[in-house]
């Protein structure tokens, strides 16, 4: 792990593969660099078999955000303008200017906000497990009310509850490693994104207007984000492909990695041209 000062704050990340520490890439080597942003309330090491799977031929980024992992918390409210815009100073600290953007479920939406502030940036979009659509009123009473609870009673009794809707039951193992990452979150972390969460925008319209390939990934038992949320995202992108991961629910790029893999490396592979 390699740790950077922006925004002035501790950014904790991986930067592996090749080109990786070179802060003057040559030029071409933007098609082979690929940033993945991990869900709540998890951290990059959720994305440690698309490491194993893809550094061998392209440069892999997977910071962990603001409040998560060995970044630093901040306490209060963390909008997705504030993720999106830590996500940007990190690339210019590593001299990296244009990058295929990928992330799962609240990384997924970050994808979507990074587009929305730097989309000349963003050679590829990668979508698992999200929505694009603004908060619900319902929704942002609940956001709310669990950063609450989160700050009162600790990460235990909502990790315990999610549990069998971030991984599917079936995949036990799977699901215990996933349950170890959701205690290990900082309660303040969670709690801020939680709030940043509730009020973000809606990107139906951005996404339509995406002019770049993009990548829908959603599991097929999925009840966060269901298959419905994927087939309607990839009909409003302009140039997408969607893949339905089976036997995985929220988390297919652990669920199921090889499956995940095979449609990333397809995905890839376009990018690279």
């Amino acid at each position: 792990m390699a740790t950077a000062q922006v925004n002035g704050i501790t950014i904790g990340y991986d930067d592996n593969g090749p080109g990786a520490g070179d802060v003057s890439p040559r030029q071409g080597d933007a098609r082979r660099t690929l940033v993945l942003l991990h869900g709540h309330p998890f951290d990059r090491s959720m994305w440690t078999p698309q490491r194993a799977a893809f550094t061998a031929t392209h440069r892999v980024i997977t910071p962990d955000l603001r409040g998560y992992g060995a970044s630093t918390v901040v306490p209060g409210t963390t909008g997705f303008a504030t993720f999106a815009e830590d996500i940007a100073a990190l690339m210019d600290h590593l001299g990296v200017r244009e990058f295929a953007l990928g992330g799962v479920s609240m990384g997924g939406q970050l994808v979507m906000e990074c587009y929305r502030l730097f989309p000349e940036r963003v050679t590829g979009l990668l979508l698992a497990d999200t929505s694009p659509a603004a908060e619900t009123a319902d929704g942002k009473v609940f956001r709310n009310a669990l950063a609450d609870r989160l700050l009162a009673d600790g990460m235990k009794g909502y990790a315990d509850e999610v549990r069998d809707k971030m991984v599917a039951p079936y995949n036990a193992k799977v699901s215990a490693y996933v349950h170890r990452l959701m205690l290990s979150a900082p309660p303040e972390g969670a709690a801020a994104a939680l709030r940043g969460r509730a009020e973000r925008p809606d990107y139906r319209d951005l996404l339509a207007r995406a002019d770049v390939p993009s990548l829908v990934v959603v599991g097929r038992d999925d009840t966060f984000t269901p298959v419905s949320d994927a087939e309607a995202m990839h009909a409003v992108l302009p140039d997408s492909t969607l893949h339905i991961v089976e036997s995985a629910a929220h988390l297919p790029n652990l669920e199921r990695p090889d499956d995940f893999n095979s449609a990333l490396r397809t995905w890839l592979a376009r990018l690279d041209g």
